[in-house]
């Protein structure tokens, strides 16, 4: 297995690299963390540099790339601050593939473009207050109605609540139950009867717009049905990209974690001497770096075994349950290296820590994960649900 860069991908690497400095995102990500605020000029920056759905079909304005390279984007800017990195995860590995891969022409030409140039953003909706791990129970429904469906129900934890343009909401559509009854459609922001929640406050990614999303008697066009009824399987298969694109953010996290230590031990000195020379810092440096490259091996995986179309759930699963895992150890072992000066926000290692937290809770849990692997492990499913006690 081949993981070399192509010439294209290292000269991307190397302009990011260059646009980092330039811009100041080192900078940029402090001033996001305080005002959580993510500048748009960054998006119309990423917009001229072709960063946005880079991975899209170039008929409808994408860059027609696979998926490893717009990874190796991610996880570049993501050294510098997850929310550097949001709106080229989001264009690339995100709701809007569903749309790219499954969606309509009358879809594609109205949302594609836009997500391309910056104007449009597509944001998820899965998670409801009683189904997150088990998105089955979802209670989100839509009716028929003549021309228009009817959409009623209630998602929370939406990132890009309220600032996305547009929103794929999973649903319950018809009596069926279970996850045949499931299905996906596109609701526009500012569509009468659809209203947002107040912005919750995280202890990390600061900037991430998350919030409930409230759906009263939406009426919504029959045209924008994008997955329907019995279709589940095409939406997860989308979501295990965006799942690789949460490990790569995890790496970047950690990479960005290592470099900022590596650093700061080469230029800290105790007992006359920099503190990289004493033996317990190169162990602690050094396991920071296997656990990276361990985890940058399984996730690279994931996406070149995948080439242009989609990694397998195995492979994406146990990517980002490595890559979870593995930035929360990072981080840590990283703010050690620094002593208290870790602990004050004068100094990144604070942010890098609160924002590796984030990962393994979104986009499918640790536990959830580990269930998928067994599954294909031993070839079989394992149900979690159980008999009411109470019936």
């Amino acid at each position: 297995m081949d993981f070399s860069f192509t010439r294209e991908q290292t000269m991307l690497l190397e302009s990011l690299r260059d646009m980092g400095k330039k811009e100041k995102l080192k900078e940029l990500a402090v001033e996001i963390d305080k005002t959580r605020v993510i500048p748009h000029a960054l998006t119309k920056k990423y917009a001229d540099m072709g960063l946005l759905g880079m991975t899209l079909s170039p008929e409808y304005g994408g860059g027609g790339e696979d998926s490893m390279t717009a990874i190796l984007a991610i996880e570049e800017l993501a050294k510098f601050s997850p929310m550097i990195a949001a709106t080229v995860f989001e264009s690339n590995v995100g709701a809007v593939r569903v749309i790219d891969r499954f969606g309509s022409e009358a879809q594609k030409k109205t949302i594609i473009p836009g997500v391309c140039s910056g104007e449009f953003s597509v944001s998820v909706c899965m998670t409801e207050p009683e189904a997150g791990s088990d998105l089955t129970a979802l209670t989100t429904f839509v009716e028929e109605k003549g021309d228009h469906y009817l959409l009623n129900g209630r998602k929370c934890f939406i990132t890009g609540g309220g600032e996305a343009s547009h929103y794929l909401v999973y649903t319950r559509i018809g009596d069926i139950q279970g996850y045949k009854g499931i299905g996906g459609i596109l609701v526009e922001k500012g569509t009468p009867g659809f209203t947002f929640g107040k912005q919750e406050e995280f202890m990390g990614l600061r900037g991430m717009p998350s919030c409930d999303l409230y759906f009263d008697n939406v009426a919504v066009p029959r045209e924008n049905l994008l997955i329907k009824q019995g279709e589940f399987g095409n939406l997860m298969l989308t979501f295990d990209i965006e799942r690789c694109g949460n490990s790569a953010m995890c790496l970047g996290v950690a990479g960005g974690a290592l470099e900022e230590a590596k650093k700061y031990a080469m230029e800290r000195r105790a007992f006359n001497r920099p503190i990289c020379e004493f033996q317990d810092i190169q162990f602690t440096i050094a396991d920071m770096a296997m656990k990276l490259d361990a985890a940058r091996l399984l996730v690279y995986r994931a996406v070149a075994d995948a080439g242009r179309g989609l990694p397998s759930i195995y492979e994406a699963s146990m990517g980002k349950c490595f890559a979870n895992e593995m930035v929360k150890e990072v981080t840590d072992k990283a703010m050690q290296i620094f002593g208290g000066y870790g602990y004050s926000t004068e100094y990144p290692m604070e942010r890098m820590l609160r924002d590796a937290r984030a990962w393994s809770v979104a986009g499918g849990t640790l536990q959830m994960l580990r269930i998928t692997i067994a599954s294909m492990i031993f070839g079989r499913r394992f149900d979690q649900r159980r008999p009411d006690s109470s019936t």
